[in-house]
């Protein structure tokens, strides 16, 4: 538990807090928040989530160019629902990616668990696109995500981030609940 683990605990925290108040200042917090963790994942040999932080750094920028476009004049931004068809290949694309990502770390690196890494890496990609555009379905992904990260970190033991995960899946469940009944957009 080094203390730049808990910064970066404390900064996505308030990052995931601020997205489900549909605010624009989500974004920067992201940013500085995936900076964070990417050192932290590349001390403890986890390349995916390492190299899915810069993936993450790269979407915080195209989140706030698309809330910026979306916002409402109350500072908020519109929710999206995507239709069936949308979230169903957006969901096979990213098992196939997650699987062809997987096999690649196994033969590669040294990375402990690189089938779990490589898909809970694409499944959070897909969430982070899809809180981007808005989708309220995001949050339904990010609670799924989020409990199989918490167990793979308490394999790793990185408790500080077992216990971020554990709030990150709460902040999950408020941001669904905020989002739930809000107006949507068809894309």
């Amino acid at each position: 538990m080094s203390g730049l683990e808990w910064l970066a605990a404390v900064t996505s925290a308030l990052g995931v807090w601020l997205t489900g108040r549909r605010t624009v200042w989500c974004w920067p917090v992201m940013l500085l928040a995936s900076v964070l963790y990417g050192a932290v994942f590349a001390q403890d040999h986890l390349y995916a989530d390492a190299a899915l932080q810069a993936v993450f750094a790269a979407l915080a920028l195209y989140g706030l160019w698309c809330w910026l476009r979306g916002v409402q004049a109350s500072g908020q931004v519109h929710i999206v629902t995507p239709t069936v068809q949308t979230l169903w290949r957006d969901t096979g694309i990213t098992a196939l990616a997650g699987l062809a990502l997987g096999l690649a770390l196994r033969t590669v690196t040294d990375d402990p668990m690189p089938l779990s890494d490589a898909g809970l890496s694409a499944y959070s990609v897909l969430g982070q696109i899809w809180t981007a555009k808005r989708y309220r379905a995001c949050w339904v992904l990010w609670i799924v995500v989020d409990v199989l990260y918490a167990l793979l970190f308490v394999q790793r033991r990185l408790f500080v981030t077992v216990v971020l995960y554990a709030a990150f899946i709460g902040l999950a469940v408020q941001g669904w609940r905020q989002w739930r009944n809000v107006p949507a957009r068809t894309p």
